[in-house]
């Protein structure tokens, strides 16, 4: 019998989980708070509700055979009461709690050896202040920080003010020479499965992709180097789903972990078209104990996440799409989002191409094509 799974978040991720989903006739419930979510048309299920509440997430799981997540900000207190009583909860709560503190993700990677930049926790801004001497660094929240909230730069002694007056992580700065991501899938089995090395490129105020690359254009060493620590890094956890590892290679050629995601994440997007396996279908295999699929590649691919113009709010419009559909080897893939917000991710659009060079010249013309407007 097909189990029923069910999905905690029904936003973009949740829907592209669907739609791969959908290949193998899962039935899938989702919970979310917004009756809008993208998902609400797709899944065989769609309730609304909190996902921080206990009572809320503890009865969603009892009605379903695997539970799993699509964004960390959950109720992890009512996953371990359900996980005590057989439900198979994956990624595992014990996973979920360390990765939602950053103070104690930062932690689990000193203690099991895997390499990261310098940090020190921080309770509150008094105590960051003590600090003057370790800049420059980031000050990260401890806990709900998401893409690109929750961090600040702190680049001298004058910028000591902006430190959070909350639990925290001042995070040595890195002198980096590129941002690389690898995702690696795990099953119960204990089955492993790389997807291959990608570059990202982080838009420069909002601190989210902007684009990424891949493969990475990278030395063969410091691809095993990437390589190995996602492997080092799920063993580690022990996870059982999906663990997106972003990594730092510095100007010394040594890879170091930033920071994880146990989930689906924005630098597997471009896996739908140019990968044998998605990032989304991988999932589905890792969570129910099926063989893990192929990662290889098609062409190198980049991918461009849509994000809401600045300055426009309401219901979306997509101007320069014809420019895209009239290209060949470019995708666009849009969130189900009514509604448009300034720098809202909107959608994505993969690109690929055999040749590197032209493969950034289309990047180029799409960047510059497509406006998500209101």
């Amino acid at each position: 019998m097909t189990p029923t799974i069910g999905i905690l978040g029904g936003g973009q991720l949740g829907l592209m989980l669907l739609q791969a989903s959908i290949d193998w006739n899962l039935r899938v419930h989702i919970l979310d708070p917004d009756p809008e979510a993208p998902c609400r048309h797709l899944a065989t299920q769609f309730a609304v509700g909190s996902l921080l509440d206990y009572d809320t997430v503890y009865r969603f799981g009892q009605s379903v055979d695997v539970l799993t997540i699509e964004i960390e900000k959950v109720n992890v207190e009512a996953l371990e009461a359900l996980e005590r009583e057989g439900k198979k909860v994956y990624p595992q709560p014990a996973v979920i709690r360390t990765i939602q503190d950053k103070r104690l993700q930062k932690a689990f990677y000193r203690q099991h050896g895997l390499p990261t930049a310098d940090f020190i926790l921080t309770d509150n801004r008094a105590d960051v202040a003590g600090y003057a001497d370790f800049l420059p660094a980031f000050h990260k929240l401890g806990r709900d920080g998401y893409d690109g909230r929750g961090v600040q730069r702190i680049a001298s002694a004058a910028d000591l003010h902006k430190a959070f007056d909350a639990p925290g992580v001042l995070e040595k700065a890195v002198d980096f020479e590129k941002e690389l991501a690898v995702i690696i899938a795990r099953n119960a089995n204990g089955e492993m499965q790389t997807f291959p090395t990608v570059e990202m490129v982080f838009h420069p105020e909002l601190n989210l992709v902007e684009y990424l690359f891949a493969p990475a254009e990278i030395t063969a060493e410091v691809n095993e180097q990437a390589q190995q620590i996602a492997r080092q890094t799920a063993e580690a956890f022990g996870i059982v789903g999906l663990l997106a590892v972003e990594l730092f290679l510095d100007k010394d050629g040594k890879v170091l972990i930033n920071e994880v995601a146990p989930r689906p994440h924005n630098s597997g997007h471009h896996t739908i078209r140019a990968n044998v396996t998605s990032q989304f279908e991988q999932h589905w295999r890792a969570i129910l104990n099926l063989p893990l699929g192929d990662t290889d590649f098609y062409q190198p691919s980049a991918m461009l996440n849509l994000l809401g113009e600045d300055g426009f709010t309401g219901p979306a419009r997509y101007e320069g799409l014809e420019t895209l559909l009239g290209m060949s080897g470019v995708f666009p893939f849009f969130y189900g989002k009514a509604i448009t917000k300034p720098f809202r991710k909107m959608g994505h659009v993969t690109v690929m191409d055999t040749d590197m060079d032209r493969l950034r010249e289309k990047v180029a013309v799409v960047r510059d094509s497509i406006r998500v407007i209101a």
